[in-house]
């Protein structure tokens, strides 16, 4: 394939793209990369921003025929820069691509896109599942929600390309040690605390869904950890940090064999369409005696 990356130079970016480059044609797009470079795994990379069409007509010189859009503004963002860099910008960069022959886009969403920023969020349901509506009070999870709307607008009108939406997690690098929480932990954005995953099992999962057989169509699929961030099973955090309202939930599919520290968001769909789930855990080890 031939794979343009934005954000190339970011915390996934850079660890993403030798590892694609390996395999095929790619082409690194980031306002710090260098201009017009080739580094020594083969990557070319250019210098520019993904919501800005003068930066993109540099790419005109190269075939590309999937996108991994990293890039975006972060949590914390302002509304104005959230809706015109994550949305408005995703929406150049796409149509742009498309309009050049691009049929897959694989975009990092987040698990804020339901509104887990939001110190009052209360998901519909438990596990959360992977299109949950947008429930966010939050500029960033209001935006990424919004970008996952276009790619439902762009599929639309060319139904025989592929979108994927990753809702990631809260993204760790490889020295982070998980630290013990319990029901006596105070979390202020409980459902993001307890959903890490590491850097390098998203990498995993985006070269797995890059490469994959997928039908067209939109595809919105959670990438978490593959257990909850927690010391304790996943329910019984779940009630603590629920209080009262843990009745209003069916908690039962914790209660399955194998399920007692299965992750607040659920990874069945991701795991049934590509064969992908995520290694390692994120629980806290026990203390050594």
């Amino acid at each position: 394939m031939a794979i343009l990356i934005t954000g190339a130079t970011g915390f996934i970016g850079r660890e993403l793209a030798p590892r694609l480059a390996g395999s095929h044609e790619v082409v690194c797009l980031s306002r710090g990369g260098k201009a017009l470079e080739r580094d020594d795994a083969g990557c070319v990379h250019v210098r520019g921003s993904f919501d800005r069409f003068e930066d993109l007509r540099q790419l005109d010189a190269y075939r590309i025929d999937t996108v991994i859009h990293l890039a975006a503004v972060t949590g914390g963002c302002s509304e104005e820069d959230g809706l015109s860099v994550n949305v408005l910008g995703t929406r150049r960069l796409f149509r742009y691509l498309l309009d050049r022959g691009a049929e897959r886009f694989v975009s990092a969403s987040s698990v804020a896109a339901p509104g887990c920023l939001g110190s009052g969020f209360l998901p519909e349901r438990l596990p959360i599942p992977d299109e949950h509506p947008c429930l966010a009070t939050d500029a960033y999870g209001l935006s990424k929600a919004m970008a996952e709307q276009v790619t439902h607008y762009f599929h639309r009108l060319h139904p025989d390309t592929r979108f994927v939406n990753l809702r990631l997690g809260a993204v760790v690098g490889a020295d982070w040690t998980p630290q013990p929480v319990d029901a006596g932990t105070k979390l202020t954005i409980p459902f993001v605390r307890l959903s890490h995953v590491y850097v390098s099992d998203i990498v995993a999962g985006i070269v797995r869904t890059a490469e994959a057989e997928l039908p067209p169509g939109v595809h919105t699929w959670n990438l978490v950890g593959p257990d909850s961030s927690c010391s304790i099973p996943t329910a019984d955090m779940l009630r603590s940090v629920l209080g009262d309202r843990a009745a209003d939930y069916d908690l039962s599919y914790y209660e399955q064999p194998g399920h007692a520290h299965k992750p607040v968001f659920d990874m069945r769909a991701i795991a049934d369409a590509i064969g992908f789930y995520p290694q390692r855990s994120m629980r806290a080890q026990p203390a050594s005696r």
